[in-house]
């Protein structure tokens, strides 16, 4: 019995001793890099872009070509016999795609890539998005896994001690993303389709606790008609905020964005009959933005009917006054817009309309438009 103990004792020292043994083994100390991390970030539409990257600094070497050979190049480890450049030290540089995008006019499907790269001596370089993002470097670079390559121009630029990813360029539907680094730059282009993932995002989001809410039916429907969607989807929606449903109201606000949508149809007729049906809907203030509406898409005298129904609906208010003198500035009647200017900065309530008020009566008199 005692000989039984002793066993089972020494294989629990025995057990004891090996997790003691390996805990230092398997534990990483938190201590600085040589490469410091760093990620960038950039938002297209709703799509963002993140590349999360290690930043070598040059430290008076020579890069390219030697540092970074030109070429692919078998680094003597992993399973790669021939590697790219993991443009960045330490793991795999790791971008990543909230939605699809293209590359160079070229599609990728939305997810996490590692990103490499080939510079050649010509100046050109390839850049790779592989399906493999957790991989160490480019030691195990398959070919078969990538998703997409595009190749692209490097530019010379000031010298830049540190690795660094920028988006040195960004418009509404497209990012240029750049590695710079030493004195080389290699800029990748990358679009997004804004308007179907938005409206897919807004489709997606209707079909829960958003699509119990009239003013996301409008806001939907109005941003649609603004950015090429399908006009009878956006007309379906401003309708579900008008009617049929137990949140639905017509407003003058609404009104608003169906006449839009109508008039995009080619039914401005149509559009202007529900805009007039829905004048006793609106504040002074928004019949008073609809008539200058009108003017900015030339239809002045409906913009002088819409004016002179505000005054006749809303009397002694300053804004009804200042909503003729634009109209009658528009015809080229400056006498009388100058005579409805001076009545509206009579009835201004606030220091601050009234400023504007005398500013534009300034420009009347010096002969240029009212702003």
């Amino acid at each position: 019995m005692k000989q039984f103990y002793r066993k089972n004792l020494l294989c629990l020292f025995f057990v004891a001793t090996l997790l003691f043994m390996s805990a230092p083994i398997e534990a990483q100390l938190n201590t600085p890099r040589g490469s410091q991390m760093a990620t960038v970030k950039q938002r297209v539409g709703i799509t963002d872009i993140y590349i999360t990257y290690s930043r070598p600094r040059v430290n008076e070497r020579e890069i390219w070509g030697k540092l970074v050979p030109y070429g692919m190049n078998n680094l003597g480890f992993g399973t790669a016999k021939e590697s790219p450049w993991r443009a960045g030290a330490n793991e795999n540089t790791i971008i990543k795609f909230t939605n699809d995008v293209t590359v160079e006019g070229k599609s990728l499907k939305a997810g996490k890539y590692g990103l490499h790269m080939v510079i050649h001596e010509d100046g050109n370089a390839d850049v790779i998005f592989s399906k493999n993002h957790t991989a160490w470097g480019s030691y195990f670079y398959n070919p078969e896994e990538d998703a997409l390559k595009v190749t692209v121009k490097t530019e010379e630029v000031p010298h830049r001690e540190f690795l660094t990813f920028e988006f040195i360029d960004v418009q509404q539907k497209e990012a240029t993303a750049a590695l710079i680094w030493e004195k080389k730059q290699i800029p990748f282009k990358i679009g997004v389709d804004v308007t179907s993932v938005v409206l897919a995002d807004i489709r997606k989001k209707m079909q829960g606790q958003a699509g119990f809410n009239r003013l996301n039916w409008e806001q939907a429907a109005n941003w649609s008609s603004n950015n090429g969607g399908d006009l009878n989807e956006a007309l379906q929606w401003i309708d579900a905020a008008r009617q049929g449903q137990f949140f639905s109201q017509k407003t003058f606000a609404n009104a608003q964005i169906k006449a839009g949508i109508l008039n995009k149809m080619g039914k401005q007729d149509e559009g202007l009959k529900l805009m007039d049906e829905s004048l006793k809907d609106g504040t002074v203030f928004q019949v008073h933005g609809y008539g200058r509406q009108l003017i900015a898409l030339g239809m002045k005298d409906k913009a002088m009917e819409i004016f002179k129904w505000n005054a006749t609906n809303h009397r002694n208010t300053w804004p009804v006054n200042y909503g003729l003198a634009r109209a009658y500035e528009a015809k080229g009647d400056k006498k009388s817009a100058l005579k409805y200017l001076n009545k509206a900065l009579a009835l201004a309530p606030a220091k601050v309309n009234k400023d504007r008020v005398q500013a534009n009566i300034d420009r009347l008199k010096k002969g240029e438009a009212l702003q």
